[in-house]
């Protein structure tokens, strides 16, 4: 660390990542007219800096260069230096993440980015070393490099960047296509399967993400084809990642990715969006196989989030660091010795065995590969839900562990992540039949409501000590409706699918693409960057537009509005070359071709409802949705009488289904048909397996 004190323009954001670099002697701007102006005026580059506030290599990077003042002034007389929090502004983060791409191949954080004063790149990295190994120079030397190219090869670099720059706005010039047949779902399948590990699950040797996505695809496959191996797929993975050091298992949640082909190695950090979207697979998991480790695990993540990442206000924060102490896996890890005097002989026995415990340790550092002595939790053997005496063990440990230092937290809340773990709770609360996790979801669900939207439905994308800011991006609008969708299924609160039609009607509003089809990442109203980015590929999270698919078909069928699947068949069209050419990178967008391709179910209960007491025969038929494993299907409730002016309001033809001589009934819909109404929960099981 350096020992002078240093202030630099960051000290004025809300964002923690920018906050962490608002001591550092480089001279930072935040992104604005204020840093390319500088740059213009004293005719420097712009060092692009793109990062995260848990980002392991992000804070190594700034210890190493940023923190360092003989660094620091190189920079500040070579460059304007400009710091972006990529989850503030995933706008920035995607243009040039595609420059990376496109330049190098690859990509990551730290993102480092050079650049014209007027926005065009001419050069990408990721993180540079301090220090030159081999054949890559280190930070001083690049420093000198690039001053020398920008003083006296100028005109290469800018031909460079005039070149990348173009062929950014070709990426969005594609024509629509048709419409996909059912066969892109099927080769969907099969690129998966090839990229299957047989051996622990998973796709890929590693490094191990979760891609829950692949997984809630390989469920809908199974359900729709028959296809048992795609189930056996899922569930091999699942259960490997429970074994894993990946999992937490003494405070739940997910870390990050593994480093190790086995899932035993974690880069520690935990994202929001990650427990939202392997909570939404091992939920589904659960409904389909009824297993108990699945329900364990869902339970285990969701109660991580409930505990740690809730905001008192209902909102959730973004993530927990991998660092504490100035270590990775500090906060996680263990000494054999930690453990010898914490638990009794014969207990430390049990548990060493059942956690691959070893006296010299388990766990050896990402980057040098050297022993650390200490050991991360996993496990060898098969998947299981632990006893009861070993869980008293963990629990001894959870609390023991609570003694330590915790990893930093981001505790900004962002609506798109928000929208997610809303849809994450909803669903869990539903299929478990658990009212604590509704509630949590409609908590957070009033909150960003209230918080983050103007009255018009407009979004904001982050809020943080009390403040809300920057203008919404597509995916606020689609993951947030989305989220009072599964929302409104689980507790038929109107006021949640009110919201969810309005915010997917703004969306069309603001973000279509009416030309080529499919929906702009940036509103109208967001910044101008280099191009108007329009992304289908499924990331770490889905894409807004393959999300907007899924929605779109769902709340076209739950309203009836023929103008709701245009939009989603458009979207498809919009993206289908793409789709073709990588589909294991469209999982997503392949479950929303299979909704669209399959057969519709909607299923329309009525009954008596009064102060939000609905008649018992209701929760019976529930109880049989809850039983089996529907992700065709959108479901109604039309309460009798004025109770249910609102929802017949926001959709007419309910007007037509009720209960009779009144008893609650449930109409069965399939493919614009619908079966006679019954209450008898036998005849709907019955419906429902036809």
């Amino acid at each position: 660390m350096h020992e002078e004190n240093f202030t630099n323009r960051l000290v004025k954001e809300k964002s923690p990542y920018l906050l962490q670099h608002a001591d550092n002697p480089v001279e930072w701007f935040p992104w604005g007219d204020d840093a390319f102006e500088k740059a213009r005026t004293e005719d420097k580059p712009i060092f692009l800096s793109i990062g995260y506030s848990t980002c392991h290599w992000c804070h190594v990077m700034a210890h190493e260069s940023f923190e360092d003042p003989e660094i620091g002034t190189l920079m500040n007389l070579t460059f304007v230096s400009i710091k972006v929090d990529r989850e503030e502004r995933p706008d920035i983060d995607g243009v040039y993440m595609t420059v990376s791409q496109m330049m190098t191949g690859g990509g990551g954080w730290p993102l480092t980015i050079l650049m014209t004063p007027d926005k065009k790149p001419f050069y990408a990295a990721t993180y540079i070393p301090k220090e030159g190994r081999g054949p890559v120079p280190g930070m001083r030397e690049f420093i000198s490099l690039v001053h020398d190219a920008w003083v006296n090869r100028r005109d290469e670099l800018l031909n460079s960047a005039e070149g990348i720059t173009g062929e950014l706005v070709k990426k969005v010039g594609r024509d629509p296509g048709a419409i996909p047949s059912v066969d892109l779902v099927h080769k969907t399948y099969r690129d998966l399967k090839s990229r299957y590990d047989k051996d622990y699950g998973g796709f890929n040797r590693k490094p191990k993400f979760p891609s829950p996505q692949n997984l809630l695809f390989l469920m809908r496959y199974w359900k729709s084809e028959g296809a048992n191996e795609a189930l056996e797929m899922v569930r091999e993975t699942l259960d490997s990642m429970r074994r894993g050091g990946i999992y937490d298992h003494l405070g739940g949640g997910f870390h990050r990715y593994a480093t190790d082909q086995r899932w035993n190695i974690p880069h520690f950090e935990k994202m929001l969006y990650d427990q939202a979207l392997i909570a939404m697979a091992y939920t589904e998991a659960c409904q389909i196989t009824g297993e108990s480790l699945y329900e364990d695990t869902v339970r285990g993540v969701l109660d991580y989030v409930l505990r740690d990442m809730t905001s008192p206000k209902g909102g959730f924060y973004s993530a927990e660091d991998a660092d504490s102490e100035g270590e990775e896996g500090r906060f996680y890890t263990w000494s054999y010795e930690d453990l010898a005097a914490l638990l009794g002989s014969a207990d430390l026995a049990r548990f060493t065995e059942e956690y691959s415990v070893k006296k010299s340790g388990n766990y050896k550092d990402e980057a040098t590969g050297r022993a650390t002595g200490l050991n991360i939790l996993y496990r060898e053997g098969e998947s299981s839900t632990d006893s009861g005496h070993l869980e008293e063990m963990k629990a001894l440990l959870f609390n023991e562990r609570e003694k330590r230092i915790h990893p930093f937290k981001d505790d900004k809340i962002l609506t798109d992540w928000n929208g997610l773990m809303i849809g994450a709770l909803a669903r869990a609360g539903k299929i478990l039949n658990d009212d604590e996790y509704i509630r949590a979801a409609e908590r957070a669900a009033d909150f960003i409501l209230e918080e983050m939207a103007m009255d018009d439905g407009t979004l904001y994308h982050r809020y943080r000590l009390g403040e809300k800011g920057i203008t919404g991006y597509l995916e606020d609008y689609i993951f947030l409706a989305r989220g009072l969708l599964a929302l409104y299924e689980a507790d038929f609160v109107v006021e949640y699918l009110s919201k969810a039609l309005l915010l997917a009607d703004i969306a069309v509003t603001k973000f279509w693409d009416h030309e080529k089809f499919g929906f702009f990442s940036t509103g109208n109203g967001n910044e101008a960057l280099l191009y108007r980015e329009k992304e289908g590929f499924d990331g770490a999270v889905p894409s807004g537009n393959s999300a907007a698919v899924d929605l779109f078909l769902r709340l076209g069928r739950v309203t009836g509005r023929r103008d709701l699947i245009v939009i989603a068949e458009k979207t498809i069209q919009a993206f289908s070359s793409a789709m073709e050419g990588a589909p294991s990178g469209y999982t997503n967008f392949a479950s929303g071709l299979s909704l669209y391709h399959g057969l519709p179910r909607e299923i329309i209960m009525a009954g008596q409802s009064e102060g939000g007491v609905r008649d018992p025969s209701i929760d019976d038929m529930v109880a049989v949705l809850r039983e089996g494993y529907h992700p065709e299907a959108v479901t109604i409730f039309v309460p009798s009488g004025s109770e249910g002016d609102e929802i017949r309001a926001l959709i007419p033809y309910l007007e037509h289904y009720g209960e009779i001589d009144g008893k609650a009934m449930v109409y069965v819909c399939s493919n614009y048909s619908c079966s006679l109404p019954t209450g008898d929960p036998e005849v709907m099981r019955g419906l429902l397996r036809s």
